[in-house]
């Protein structure tokens, strides 16, 4: 089920045009949750009678497939995102895994969500359990902890999480990389076509502390990647930095100067990313509501 057929209100249009063509690479080139990371998420959901999910800028549905993979007794699951497209995969991801498990596909951005309705008899039905993978920096935060806030269980967790792009990683390959992209692009960031990227006005963890939800653990998941060059080219496809659109007739001539620069960088072995993958569990203090 999909709900409603068009964005709702407040929706800008670069918000649901910015990944529309990268949904299927997307997919494809981007790193999932590390294995060590998703039992922290399963655990918030034990003992309750009726586990749901609420996924916010759920992308290619990657936080539910995760959970469910690894077991994950979920009834049912809203995963939120503002391109229609990446519903569609993320449609196409979960329904091999869900089993009896419903799913809601919500085209909207994260903090215009408003659940359908509360289950008959159950007046604390809600989210369990509100994830936002790699996402949150993309949402108006005070505005989508205060929607938490409405719409989620007693007890329930909020899960903020993520790691750094290959934009922020620091080591020779990246370094190179990024001045490539910088010889076509200009020195600034950019955050899709319309503009550069700006940092939050305030840290995730001051967000949560200003919120309902203050009563905050952090945990840390060292990962190891090792991308082949193509692998590399195919991430940069599905970035807001490095997009093809961003390039225009351009984007062949850099993939093409790119390839050979990353080939020449992993002298026949893989490029190596030596990532921090960080999980802020966030709940109201004594399970309140």
């Amino acid at each position: 089920m999909t709900y409603p057929d068009g964005p709702l209100p407040g929706l800008a249009p670069e918000q649901e045009t910015m990944f529309e063509g990268a949904a299927l690479t997307y997919a494809r080139h981007r790193p999932g949750l590390p294995d060590a990371a998703v039992p922290l998420l399963a655990d918030t959901l034990r003992g309750r009678p009726s586990p749901v999910l609420l996924d916010l800028g759920t992308g290619t549905g990657q936080v539910p497939f995760a959970l469910l993979s690894a077991g994950a007794d979920l009834t049912h699951i809203e995963a939120v995102d503002v391109s229609p497209q990446m519903l569609h995969q993320a449609r196409q991801a979960l329904t091999p895994v869900l089993g009896h498990c419903t799913l809601t596909l919500v085209h909207a951005a994260a903090d215009a969500y408003e659940p359908l309705a509360t289950l008959p008899g159950e007046p604390d039905s809600g989210p369990d359990l509100i994830t936002c993978c790699r996402s949150y920096h993309w949402m108006n935060g005070e505005a989508v902890l205060e929607m938490a806030d409405r719409v989620a269980t007693s007890g329930a967790a909020v899960a903020i999480m993520g790691d750094r792009s290959l934009w922020t990683h620091d080591v020779d390959w990246t370094r190179a990389l990024r001045e490539l992209i910088q010889r076509y692009l200009g020195a600034e960031r950019r955050a899709g076509a319309r503009r550069s990227y700006a940092e939050p006005r305030r840290s995730y963890e001051e967000d949560l502390a200003a919120s309902a939800f203050n009563d905050v653990t952090g945990h840390l998941f060292p990962v190891t990647r090792a991308w082949a060059p193509h692998e590399v080219l195919g991430y940069l496809r599905t970035t807001s930095f490095a997009a093809p659109e961003l390039f225009g007739e351009r984007h062949v001539a850099f993939e093409d100067e790119a390839r050979t620069l990353l080939d020449e960088l992993a002298d026949g072995g893989s490029l190596l990313e030596e990532a921090v993958f960080r999980v802020l569990l966030a709940r109201r203090p004594g399970g309140a509501r």
